[in-house]
């Protein structure tokens, strides 16, 4: 745990390097303190439809899904999110929308089996 998914418009695989942007944001997570680094787990997921607003699908984004077990403060969290935007920011500024969303999960229900 965690788990990292950036999810982004087909549109933005034009313009920007994705699996660098990943491997970016996958070492923001690994450097940020917060985790054992071999449980940090970081995937794409690109959306080819999509909808935003009354503009349909010419809006480009990219958003960023962070789940961790809760147990961390909200300065560590703003933290973390305040770093991935950054990251964003830096290598797309040019995508219309980006966003981060960091969420907690709850340890009582959250199961793992590693083979």
């Amino acid at each position: 745990m965690p788990h990292l998914v950036l999810e982004y418009s087909n549109s933005v695989e034009e313009r920007i390097n994705v699996p660098g942007l990943l491997e970016d944001l996958h070492q923001v997570a690994l450097d940020c303190g917060l985790f054992d680094k071999p449980s940090v787990k970081s995937r794409t997921l690109r959306c080819h439809h999509w909808l935003v607003g009354e503009e349909g699908d010419s809006v480009d984004f990219i958003h960023v899904s962070f789940d961790l077990l809760s147990g961390r403060s909200e300065e560590q969290k703003r933290e973390l999110s305040r770093q991935l935007m950054a990251v964003l920011q830096e290598q797309a500024s040019h995508v219309r929308s980006l966003t981060v969303n960091i969420r907690d999960m709850d340890k009582a229900c959250f199961q793992k089996v590693v083979n």
